[in-house]
């Protein structure tokens, strides 16, 4: 069996959503499934030194306008949220609590929250928010709150998070295929091109 596109991103990156609302498919088509790896870039930055878009002279400037136009390229909603970067926290412990045991429930978290926060524009920072968002998935808020203050799923996120830095991730999104990196939503033709022709 084919090994699966790890799907590493951060729910505050707006390119890390819209790369989620199309890397399904594109695994599909390619005969591959995709493992869902939420992280904490903050984890990446202290390696890297780098600071979030927003918080760079033009990069900023850029991406409010540069995302829209990505947005509407690929037919996705999009409301840019009056608070952002959110600290993703509760929403990467939520992930992690869920996946081991309902790995599809965890994904189907995932896209609701990228959603939430992109598509609708909400403040999915807060631990309750997240839990707003479980809820409508049948996911008891007591029972999340509860897990993500689990110190095992605190420790499965932080070595998610120390894998990825060991594996070259140092943006959101980030593919990696058979050993191939790939950085950025605007990289997904060429993932899927290399799936199909097995590289050049």
């Amino acid at each position: 069996m084919a090994a699966p596109i790890e799907f590493y991103f951060d729910f505050a990156s707006p390119y890390g959503y819209l790369a989620a609302t199309q890397i399904d498919a594109l695994g599909a088509r390619a005969g591959r499934t995709v493992d869902w790896k939420p992280i904490l870039l903050g984890a990446v930055f202290k390696v890297t030194g780098q600071r979030p878009l927003m918080e760079r002279p033009l990069a900023g400037d850029y991406l409010l306008h540069d995302v829209p136009r990505f947005a509407r390229l690929l037919g996705v909603k999009l409301t840019i949220p009056e608070r952002m970067p959110i600290a993703a926290l509760a929403a990467c412990r939520a992930f992690w609590w869920l996946q081991p045991d309902r790995p599809e429930l965890a994904r189907l978290l995932a896209q609701a929250v990228y959603r939430a926060h992109w598509g609708e524009g909400r403040d999915l920072g807060p631990a309750e928010a997240v839990a707003e968002v479980a809820a409508d998935l049948g996911i008891d808020p007591a029972a999340l709150a509860e897990g993500i203050q689990d110190p095992a799923v605190k420790d499965r996120l932080r070595a998610v998070n120390e894998e990825a830095v060991a594996k070259g991730v140092f943006g959101s999104p980030f593919f990696i295929v058979d050993g191939e990196p790939f950085w950025g939503a605007d990289r997904m033709g060429q993932l899927e091109r290399w799936l199909e022709t097995g590289g050049w």
